[in-house]
């Protein structure tokens, strides 16, 4: 018989569904014919219209009031109720209730840290629907992990590092709960993994990708200074189209690709000497898995917190906050045939873990389940 694995995620933050689809595919990869894999937003599925209302409002605070969003993820960090507060959703309980009902998984993947809570409410409610399957968590943040990751009942944390399974010992998670696959970025990373990227030198391609966060208002300042610079540039938009008639006009004429919504960002990071964008959850991730180092221009308060300090930390990257300043690091980490380059793509492939997806597909096959 198949094993029915059930991914949670909500688009809080492009992490979470950044892994949850990792994962997906990851499976699809390994077990086509022998898993029936479904995924799942519930909160966009119970609410709806207010759910994209709150979305909305959520990833406003984040790029635009990051110092109050802040406060908000810190009062969030000292709460000890999430199965309180979490009960309070009735309409979602009911839908997590009805598809566990129908679907009778045997695991449930969580890629956001709301899911385990109700999951254990329900299970006080109605024990037989939660005693026949698995509980795993995928926490997507690194370093800086907010306690509504592991003040929940599952019986494994999967995290991206062991920094960040060094902070969930520290604060009592039972180490044998803990595994360290890396962040399940697509398994395309994997098929990339060993192609050799070509050196940059005084003499040949500076590669730059710069991946256009949700505050742009100094995109197009930074766009023209890196065009000023003479490197081989490409500009990810995502889908803000209205933002390109201004990095074309930045580019003025000179060699730009400006790309939109793409589906090539492996590809794009593996051929790519250097990264420039925010320190979000997938964008760091995915930057790790394909060896590229980074320069990071945008830090939200909180949950990147933890992404930026594994990249400076590890001496992988560096933070460069206005245009100017990206420009400068740019330009020292190229200089003396790319001496501190090579410092940065030494030490960020120790981290890197392209198949993360693939290897957390073989350990959720492998689970037996609890009864």
């Amino acid at each position: 018989m198949k094993k029915r694995i059930l991914i949670l995620t909500a688009s809080f933050g492009e992490g979470h569904n950044s892994a949850a689809r990792g994962v997906r595919d990851g499976l699809a990869r390994l077990a086509p014919e022998g898993v029936e894999v479904e995924l799942h937003d519930l909160f966009a599925e119970a609410y709806g219209v207010v759910n994209e209302l709150v979305r909305k409002s959520y990833l406003g605070l984040v790029n635009f009031a990051p110092r109050t969003w802040g406060v908000v993820y810190r009062w969030l960090d000292r709460k000890t109720d999430f199965d309180t507060e979490f009960a309070r959703f009735h309409r979602l309980k009911d839908h997590f209730s009805a598809l566990l009902d129908r679907f009778q998984p045997d695991v449930v993947i969580c890629t956001f840290p709301a899911y385990p809570s109700v999951l254990r409410e329900i299970g006080k409610e109605n024990p037989d629907r939660v005693q026949t399957c698995k509980s795993v968590v995928v926490v997507t943040d690194s370093i800086t992990i907010n306690a509504a990751w592991y003040r929940c009942a599952a019986d494994y944390f999967l995290v991206a590092n062991e920094q960040s399974a060094s902070v969930l010992r520290g604060v009592g998670v039972a180490p044998q709960k803990i595994k360290v696959f890396g962040f399940p970025v697509s398994p395309k990373f994997s098929d990339f993994a060993r192609s050799n990227r070509v050196s940059p030198s005084n003499n040949s391609d500076r590669r730059v990708l710069y991946m256009i966060h949700a505050a742009t208002h100094g995109a197009p300042e930074l766009v023209r200074r890196l065009a000023d610079l003479g490197v081989d540039l490409t500009v990810t938009i995502g889908r803000a189209d209205k933002l390109r008639p201004a990095i074309e006009a930045a580019a003025d004429g000179r060699p730009a690709k400006i790309v939109g919504w793409t589906d090539e960002l492996p590809r794009m990071l593996h051929e790519s000497h250097l990264l420039i964008g925010k320190a979000g959850g997938a964008t760091v991730q995915e930057t790790i898995a394909a060896g590229c180092p980074m320069i990071i221009n945008h830090v939200v308060a909180g949950q990147e917190e933890g992404n930026a300090r594994l990249i400076v930390e590890t001496n992988s990257g560096v933070i460069a906050l206005s245009p100017a300043a990206v420009v400068a690091r740019l330009q020292r980490v190229f200089a003396d045939n790319a001496k501190e380059w090579r410092e940065w793509a030494a030490n960020i492939a120790k981290l890197s873990r392209p198949r993360a997806a693939l290897d957390i597909a073989e350990f959720l096959l492998s689970l037996d389940s609890p009864n």
